[in-house]
């Protein structure tokens, strides 16, 4: 069975927004010595997550 996967298009402010949340609620679990996996995860795709203008290089690079 497949997973279904979500696109978010998200400005600078937004992903910031992303960001900083993922990482305020990783410290707070830390600091409670509580298991972070799954944070650490989601936080990895969005500092991962390419750009827009990076995604239509690749799919370009994909097309030739």
């Amino acid at each position: 069975m497949s997973e279904e996967k979500r696109i978010l298009e998200l400005d600078k402010y937004e992903y910031g927004v992303i960001f900083h949340s993922l990482n305020d609620k990783r410290t707070a679990l830390l600091k409670e010595k509580q298991p972070t996996d799954a944070i650490d995860d989601v936080l990895i795709k969005v500092i991962d997550a390419p750009s827009l203008k990076k995604r239509r290089e690749r799919y370009r690079a994909d097309e030739r």
